[in-house]
Formats: C-alpha cells, structure tokens, sequence
C-alpha cells in the first residue's frame, strides 16, 4: 500500500499525522463541525485524514481534514444550487480517473484502501465532492477563462512554454572607458557586501541605472533561454534569495538576485526572434542625452511611431530588425529580454552614441503540442484564480460552526 500510493502524483493541492481527536473516538458520528446546517462528523474527519496520510499530502490531521470537508462542504452546496448534478456514470469515470494514477483499477484501489482501513465511501466522496466543483466552476468562469489563440501566442513569445522562468532583481552599472575600473570594483563590493532582498533592493535603487532601479532592481518573470549566456550560467547556479557574481557584458556591469524559480511542464518554443527598432543618440551617456531619449519616449507609443517622429534621422541612425535571440550581442539581449512590446531601454551606449532601444514584439513557432499545452494552462492557472475567489466569497457567506 504505501509503495504504490507513493507513487501517486495527487493533483490537488491538498503526509500520518494525529488522525483523530479523542472525542473523534468517542463520539464518531457526533458533529465535529455544521457548514449552513449540514453536519460534518468525526468519523469523516478520521476517516479523510486517514486517507490524507496514505497519500502523503497535506491536512493529514484532524485539523486540516476539518477545514477541507468544510471547504468541499461549501462546494458542493454551491454546486448543487446552480443545478448541478452527477451521474452514476460521472462519478465512475472520476473514480477510475484518480485510481489510474496509480496504474490501478477503482476496485484495486478501493481495496488497498479498506487494508488501511479508509472505507471506499471515503474516497468516493472525496472525488465525487471534486466533480461538484470542477463542473461548478467550469460552467461559471469557462468561456471567460479560456485563452484565444493571440494570447496564448503572446506568451510563448514571451517564453511562457520554457522549461524555466525565473524571476530577479537587477543592479545595472554602464560602463565607459573612463570608469571601468570604478564600476568594476564597485560591482564586486556590492556583490561581497549585499545580503538580502531588502538590501539588494536599496542598492538597485542608489546605483543602478536600469529602467528597473526605481522598483529595486525587480524584473518580471523571464525566460531563462532569453537571458544573456553569461547571466544565465551565473543564474542556474543560485539558489533563491543569493546574488551573483558581476557580469560584465562589455557596455554594462550587471548583478542579479534570483527571487523565484517557475518550472513549466510545457515544451519550449522551436524558435525565437525578437522584432526591435534602435536610434542612436550621439553624446554617449549623459544627461543631456537621457533627457533627449525620456522627451522621446513620450512622444511615441509603438515602434512605428518612430519613423514620423524622428522624419530626418541620418542613415543607420534609427533601425529596425528582426533577428533570432540567439544572434544578438549579450547586452542588447540581456536589454530586450526584459522589455515588452512598447517598452524601452536607454541602459546600452555604442561608439559614442546612447542607444534609445524600443522592443516591437516578439515571434515565436511553436508545435501544435506546445501550443495546445500552453493554451491548457493558462486556463487551468484562470480557472484556479476564480476559485479561490468564489470559495472565499461562500465561506464569507456561510454559517459555520465547530
């Protein structure tokens, strides 16, 4: 028994703990909690924290299991009240759903159950109280939910199918002839001396001078195919919270500290290009330049706004491309790998020039696998969100006792 159901994967989110009360023993069919007057009993509560810990997953107490059967309680009601009902043949199709998991039959599961002395109604209701909800909600926020095919292409574009997302906070340092040695050396003190987020943050804040200092360095989930070579092999080896050596990307000294990691089951995308327009503004890096790029910054909203405001641009002066992520230099691509579309960087400076670099958009070739998965996602992580929202609403609502 616990070899296989060790091996199930639970898909809920939902290890054997105290499973009952000493009242639970004495009194099993007494209430342990009523929910808009249906009593939940100590026998249920025993038996689903029973059940909890033969899964190995969470609420495996009296407490846990409690608070679960009032939430399902909730549900179920709710469900019932929006006129649905399961079938006979539902209820066997969820059963034989959830028992697969274990590469085992409703009956096979059922009595490796009742060995550990979880009783089949146990289960039973436990999935049967699941497909009360899973309809609810589905009938309630699925035609809201489910992505268009735009959307879903917009975040592939943005590396939503990776592997891996992760999530940092940034110190950006530009880098000129005259004060490499000094960025260089203040970079490494920042790297040695740093210790926290907190801290981190207040740094970004004081010497950073990417777009991102004035919220501490924070950057939005990225891909971490999108990142620059050289910051992605700092990145993979820190763990949460730890902040990485400098990296010098020829124009810019950068340091990272990663926040949060995102593993994504869905395949990444087979290729990747990035559509982004470049004016040089001659002076390098100064304020005078700065000021030039935030007046055009806001005068434009999108990339093709550039060729009527900027009519006599020299030759070379304003470009756009389009070009793999793989083909550009560490630093533009470091750059463009933060943007989104309409977004822009002035961090990068060239041959005396302040490069005013605009993100037009991303393009992504996906196969219809990725594609289909990624879709599914995004519905499932929208669905998930109304939930919450619609559980936390009944529970406002409810007459709960214990």
């Amino acid at each position: 028994m616990t070899r296989f159901l060790a091996t199930l994967t639970v898909a809920i989110t939902l290890g054997l703990a105290g499973l009952a009360t000493p009242g639970a023993a004495q009194q099993p069919f007494a209430a342990a909690a009523t929910v808009n007057g249906l009593a939940i009993t100590n026998f249920q509560v025993q038996q689903r924290a029973r059940f909890f810990g033969l899964l190995r997953a969470p609420n495996a107490d009296a407490q846990g299991a409690t608070d679960v059967l009032i939430d399902e309680a909730l549900q179920v009601q709710a469900a019932r009240a929006a006129g649905i009902e399961l079938t006979a043949e539902d209820l066997d199709a969820g059963l034989v759903e959830f028992a697969g998991r274990a590469n085992l039959s409703p009956d096979a599961f059922i009595a490796a159950l009742e060995q550990e002395g979880v009783a089949a109604e146990t289960f039973r209701d436990f999935v049967r109280n699941g497909l009360y909800w899973r309809n609810l909600v589905q009938q309630r926020f699925g035609p809201q939910s489910r992505p268009n095919e735009a959307e879903v292409r917009r975040t592939l574009a943005r590396g939503g199918a990776a592997n891996v997302r992760v999530l940092l906070s940034e110190i950006a340092l530009p880098l000129t002839p005259e004060n490499q040695a000094e960025q260089a050396a203040l970079a490494q003190r920042l790297s040695d001396t740093i210790s926290g987020q907190a801290a981190f943050e207040q740094a970004a804040r004081t010497y950073s001078k990417s777009n991102s200092a004035r919220s501490g360095g924070r950057i939005d989930y990225v891909d971490l195919n999108a990142l620059a070579p050289p910051i992605a092999s700092q990145v993979l080896t820190l763990a949460p919270g730890e902040i990485s050596d400098p990296v010098n990307l020829g124009s810019f000294i950068g340091l990272f500290i990663l926040r949060g990691l995102d593993d994504s089951p869905a395949n990444a995308p087979t290729a990747l290009s990035v559509d982004y327009a470049e004016y040089l503004i001659p002076g390098g890096r100064t304020a005078e330049t700065l000021g030039i790029a935030a007046q055009l910054q806001d005068r434009i909203d999108a990339c093709d706004d550039l060729y009527g405001v900027l009519p006599n641009a020299g030759q070379g002066q304003l470009t756009r491309q389009t070009v793999p992520t793989s083909s550009l230099a560490s630093d533009l691509r470091q750059e463009l790998a933060k943007l989104d579309e309409g977004e822009v960087s002035t961090l990068l400076t060239r041959d005396g020039f302040l490069r005013f670099i605009m993100m037009c958009g991303r393009e992504v070739e996906a196969d219809d696998e990725a594609f289909t998965r990624l879709g599914q996602r995004l519905l499932n992580q929208r669905l998930g969100s109304y939930a919450d929202g619609l559980l936390a609403e009944l529970r406002a609502d409810a007459i709960i006792t214990r």
